[in-house]
């Protein structure tokens, strides 16, 4: 993508990028005591303190300052992260358009904006039909020059999910010198423009864009299926065939569900 030529901004950029994440992970648990195993593995592993040091890292990555941290866990489950972020001082030339998206002004201080990173986790087990989730729904909401696509492909890494539902959109307007709006200042025509090659190859990814209202999203589940990765506490070779047969029918079944929005016929999924 050739980059589009620096724009001499009128003041501060207004514009407000949102990166939104809906993340899922799917596990088969076929008893109380795996489904309550399963559980504390995510308490532990996706509690507020390590979901903090994520969002820490996303703040670096984009470049942005640290201004407060809230974060609470939940009883029984779940946990919240929020941060509130500011653009840090940045000198004239520092950054070029290859590196962040956007144009930069000449000159740019510390500026206390609406920008913020905040994650909610959603740990459930089904009691019959032995399907644990966990979903993570994460939001990076920029202004400036700090670009929340840069975190793209860390977040993604971060939870190395069974599902990943993004959403972009860039909002409101920001005006040059002459006093021209401008709506967006960076190209785009999708959010894999940004992801990494190595995701493109692991997931199926389809786009569903409105380019007028510079809304984009793209769905994302793995391509690939290994029963092994979804049985917790169990290895599939200690399950009968038909017992095992049962089991990767639920699994993608839930995840097809997920991946669709919508709850599937029998047979429609496959």
């Amino acid at each position: 993508m050739t980059p589009r030529p620096r724009l001499r901004l009128q003041g501060f950029n207004n514009l407000t990028k949102t990166l939104s994440f809906n993340i899922y992970d799917i596990c088969y648990t076929s008893t109380p005591e795996q489904q309550e195993h399963y559980l504390a593995y995510i308490d532990e592993a996706y509690n507020a303190e390590p979901l903090t040091e994520i969002l820490r890292n996303v703040a670096a990555i984009i470049g942005a300052n640290i201004l407060n941290i809230a974060r609470q866990d939940y009883e029984p489950n779940g946990a919240s992260v929020t941060l509130l972020i500011s653009e840090e001082p940045v000198a004239s030339g520092q950054l070029s358009n290859s590196e962040a998206p956007g144009p930069l002004p000449e000159a740019v201080i510390c500026h206390l904006d609406k920008s913020h990173i905040t994650v909610h986790t959603y740990p459930e087990s089904h009691p019959d039909n032995g399907i644990s989730t966990f979903r993570a729904d994460i939001d990076v909401s920029t202004c400036g020059r700090i670009s929340p696509l840069k975190a793209l492909n860390y977040l993604i890494h971060s939870f190395e999910s069974d599902i990943v539902l993004i959403d972009y959109r860039v909002r409101g307007f920001t005006r040059d010198v002459s006093g021209k709006k401008h709506f967006i200042d960076h190209q785009i025509n999708s959010i894999q423009n940004y992801l990494s090659k190595d995701t493109r190859e692991r997931y199926q990814l389809i786009d569903v864009n409105v380019y007028q209202e510079h809304i984009f999203h793209t769905k994302m589940i793995l391509k690939d299926f290994d029963l092994n990765s979804y049985l917790f506490g169990a290895d599939k070779q200690a399950v009968p065939p038909r017992e095992r047969s049962e089991i990767e029918r639920r699994v993608r079944r839930e995840m097809a569900e997920i991946f669709h929005g919508e709850n599937l016929h029998e047979g429609l999924w496959i």
